[in-house]
């Protein structure tokens, strides 16, 4: 079955949307990528513009408990133990309306003895001269009160330069460390005098990243923003999303298992709330029956 791939234009942007997953195959400016991207028959490599709900990141032996009880989720990341990016990445989004310049895709997520409560998931993608914006909306559907976590997958591009070359700013004052091996979550600490320090915008060069952010600058508006460059050829992509996500994960893709994927692009991901967030409960967002979270985020050429 082909899976369904919608495209919508506008302001100079140019975006592919999945049927499946509803991910984002690919994004352009005026024809420059913006993300890393893949072929309309290929499967989503490495989690390539993937939507990630109702958890981000990992969640450690898949195990967590919620309102005094416990729930042990299908482990995806073999090699590290751990349930990665949700439930619906991989499963048909139906098709709510499509114009020339937005598409909007919905989900359900059903109970399951892993995660038995009931989410309704809309996810609106648009593109406008402001940029390519995505706007979800979550409504709880079940009976009871269930946890829920969101956040985007790009791995943003700066031009073609390669990811070393390229200039980061990250205004964040805070990491989450992780375990080197699993790369779970260990303690928050400050990034003052670390190589995770990119609040003054500079290269990138050999540093590896794979990890989440808080503590992050905000504007007027309460807009926060990453923004990566190439200085060689005076392009660049954004990110910019507002308070709903107090988080951001960075991943500098250094995929020793996948050689010709690595360094590709640079994923910066807006997240409601940390790894882990299920077992920690840190900035979780709990639904109640009925209760509606709704969140987004905007993707711009520089």
């Amino acid at each position: 079955m082909t899976t369904p791939d919608y495209t919508i234009e506008g302001g100079g942007y140019r975006a592919s949307v999945l049927g499946l997953g509803a991910a984002v195959r690919e994004l352009t400016h005026e024809g420059r990528p913006l993300v890393v991207g893949f072929g309309a028959d290929e499967e989503m490599p490495n989690f390539r513009g993937a939507f990630v709900a109702p958890w981000p990141n990992r969640i450690a032996d898949g195990r967590y408990s919620f309102d005094g009880a416990d729930y042990e989720l299908p482990i995806n990341e073999p090699e590290r133990g751990t349930a990665l990016h949700g439930l619906v990445f991989d499963i048909p989004w139906t098709l709510v309306e499509h114009t020339a310049s937005s598409v909007t895709l919905a989900c359900s997520i059903t109970p399951i003895d892993a995660y038995p409560f009931e989410l309704s998931l809309e996810a609106r993608f648009s593109v406008s001269g402001d940029g390519f914006r995505t706007d979800v909306t979550a409504v709880n559907t079940g009976d009871g009160r269930a946890p829920y976590g969101v956040c985007p997958h790009p791995y943003l591009l700066a031009g073609p330069s390669p990811l070393d070359e390229w200039v980061l700013e990250l205004p964040a004052s805070t990491v989450l460390t992780v375990t080197p091996d699993r790369l779970l979550p260990v303690a928050k600490e400050p990034v003052d005098g670390t190589s995770f320090d990119f609040r003054s915008a500079r290269p990138l060069g050999d540093v590896q990243i794979d990890h989440a952010f808080t503590g992050i600058a905000r504007d007027a508006s309460g807009l926060a923003a990453v923004r990566v460059t190439d200085p060689a050829y005076g392009t660049g992509t954004a990110m910019v999303w507002d308070e709903s996500c107090p988080w951001v994960q960075i991943h500098t893709a250094d995929l020793p298992l996948k050689p010709e994927s690595t360094r590709l692009g640079l994923a910066v991901e807006p997240m409601t709330c940390p790894p882990e967030a299920f077992n920690s409960g840190e900035d979780l967002v709990v639904l109640e029956p009925g209760g509606t979270h709704r969140t987004g985020w905007t993707i711009t050429a520089l």
